[in-house]
């Protein structure tokens, strides 16, 4: 992370200028010297900025001419470097506070059309695509009136730079339900293909995403924006672009709380609910209801995944792979030298690594995906695409989360398998771009994988249960407890408990300068009290449907603590077992 800038030194981009200058008289605001969300704060007092517009989607033409002069090298991003000898050093980060309305915040889509080609076709209709990453899309607002029912004031606040209070105001629900674009940035859908339960699908793309945008925060950290469920796109294929309340309150709560969890997600930062009607055949047996159409802001470092260059692979696109490759390792993959001939041996080896460390933790809090296929896995690797997910009731490595897995191919026993197969689809992917020695040596770093995984799962799991240093015997204490039930007083009516507990507390006397009160301690702060269940989820959605969202919010505050005891979960049973009602719970891919 970058730190705030320690002075009030301005550099502007060449052409800045002229673009602030020359900006229509009927775009501008008044001048303003309050302080503002990111460090502008040095700025308002020698310039009058133009105040940010958001654009109807209607008025999609006027933004489509503005777009290729800033492919030119006009720019509408100023940077704030440090200058230690400038006598006003700190006052921006006295000055600084979270903007309070959506008047001086910017999103721009500059930083990826001014390097990655985009569809020539600029008409919104579903088409095969070629030698592109992303086409130029506008999200469909909703007809109906539009309800926000939740918003996360972590991702506002950390991420968003933005006040809690936005999320009230007028601009904030237009911009979220994609409604209204910010002026200066295009909307964009991204071009991926992927194989889908073990088959190649061909072209499948961003059928119902809209990215509005890139938001770099006051850390220097870039955030791309993305509204899931705002409409169709030249991606859709039979779709209608539309996210159901259902499926929407569950990726919201659950990104969130996987976040909590600590472990590697993209973001949700609002979800809004509207009247318009969506149907969907939940568990596709011809029953097709009438649902609420919902749309999500999800936020992530990146949203390129192993499917991104599969298309490109699978066309013979051979240089704007190249080119895509290096752009991605350039943004997001510090470690490797873009300029180093075996950069992409490099990139390879990092995300086999990441890939295996992130199963491994979704193993560790017994969460299945339930779409583990390649056009769901982020090359960053991060959780994205929530859908199907379950988490496990008890131990059983069958569990299988999503009715529509009727191979049961993603079963949660078989995730690190197919996280294997996944990386071997991204390497056949890379493979045109390797010589035939950098091919051997990307084939031995895949092979390296199931080591990878195990080590991090024995490590996770030994965490769990107080284990310091190793021991031979730390395989069986965490297998036999694994194969158990769910909680511990339904363990200890096993007949082989009692051997267990005695080989666990002899294990525990090589915990060498250890007590039991720092045990617990680091035991507490590893095995979550909540994760996010079915049966919890679903019971917020009952309610949601009846536009009672006290659930959710309730979720929310349940799930950014996990580790820790809570008055109102325990009344709600969230540390308990499945209640009866919910034991034939089922979710699907319908969404």
């Amino acid at each position: 992370m970058h730190p705030w800038p320690t002075s009030c030194h301005l550099e502007m981009p060449q052409g800045a200028r002229r673009t602030i200058t020359n900006f229509p008289s009927a775009y501008l605001g008044r001048s303003r010297t309050r302080s503002i969300g990111f460090p502008f704060c040095c700025l308002i007092r020698r310039l009058q900025f133009p105040r940010l517009l958001l654009l109807g989607v209607t008025c999609h033409a006027v933004v489509c001419s503005l777009w290729r002069p800033g492919l030119e090298g006009s720019a509408s991003l100023l940077h704030l470097y440090s200058n230690k000898s400038n006598p006003e050093q700190g006052y921006c980060e006295r000055e600084v506070r979270l903007a309070s309305s959506l008047d001086f915040w910017t999103l721009s889509s500059e930083n990826l059309i001014a390097v990655l080609p985009i569809d020539p076709v600029k008409e919104n209709y579903v088409r095969k695509v070629k030698n592109c990453v992303f086409s130029i899309a506008f999200p469909t607002p909703f007809k109906s009136r539009v309800h926000l029912v939740a918003v996360s004031k972590q991702v506002l606040e950390d991420i968003l730079d933005l006040d809690l209070s936005v999320s009230e105001t007028d601009d904030f629900i237009q911009l979220v339900s994609g409604e209204k674009i910010v002026l200066g940035s295009i909307p964009l859908a991204h071009r991926y293909g992927g194989h889908q339960f073990g088959i190649w699908a061909d072209q499948l793309g961003d059928g119902r995403a809209h990215l509005i945008g890139i938001y770099m925060n006051r850390q220097g950290e870039k955030w791309e924006l993305q509204l899931k469920g705002s409409g169709k796109t030249p991606y859709s294929r039979n779709g209608d672009g539309r996210a159901v309340l259902r499926s929407s309150v569950r990726e919201f709560l659950c990104s969130e709380a996987m976040h909590y969890l600590r472990i590697p997600t993209s973001r949700a930062a609002s979800l809004v609910v509207s009247d318009d009607a969506v149907w969907r055949d939940q568990f596709y047996n011809g029953n097709a209801v009438k649902e609420r159409g919902a749309v999500v802001l999800r936020v992530a470092k990146s949203w390129f995944r192993i499917g991104s260059l599969e298309i490109l692979a699978h066309y013979g696109e051979l240089d704007l792979l190249r080119m895509l490759l290096d752009f991605i390792i350039q943004e997001h993959f510090p470690s490797v030298d873009v300029k180093e001939p075996n950069r992409y041996l490099d990139f390879f080896s990092t995300v086999v690594s990441e890939t295996a460390q992130l199963i491994a933790l979704w193993m560790s809090v017994g969460f299945a995906h339930g779409v583990c296929n390649t056009d769901n896995f982020s090359l960053l690797s991060i959780t994205i695409d929530y859908g199907p997910f379950g988490f496990m009731e008890a131990y059983n490595p069958d569990f299988v989360p999503n009715t529509s897995d009727d191979e049961r191919r993603y079963k949660i026993g078989n995730q690190a398998n197919i996280g294997m197969f996944n990386l071997n689809k991204l390497l056949q992917a890379l493979n045109p771009l390797l010589d035939p020695r950098q091919k051997q040596l990307a084939a031995q770093i895949l092979e390296g994988y199931p080591i990878l995984y195990n080590t991090r799962f024995r490590e996770l799991f030994k965490a769990k249960l107080g284990l310091l240093g190793k021991s031979k015997g730390d395989d069986d204490l965490i297998a036999f407890l694994l194969h158990q039930f769910w909680a511990l007083k339904m363990i200890s009516k096993h007949k082989l408990f009692p051997a267990w507990v005695s080989q666990y507390l002899l294990r525990l006397k090589s915990n060498m300068n250890d007590s039991d009160s720092e045990r617990r301690k680091r035991m507490t702060n590893v095995n979550p009290r909540y994760v996010l269940k079915n049966w919890m989820a679903e019971s917020a959605v009952r309610k949601a449907e009846r536009n009672d969202f006290s659930e959710v919010h309730l979720l929310q505050q349940v799930l950014r603590r996990p580790f820790q005891k809570h008055s109102a979960a325990e009344t709600a049973g969230y540390s308990s077992p499945t209640p009866s009602w919910a034991k034939d719970l089922r979710v699907s891919c319908s969404s």
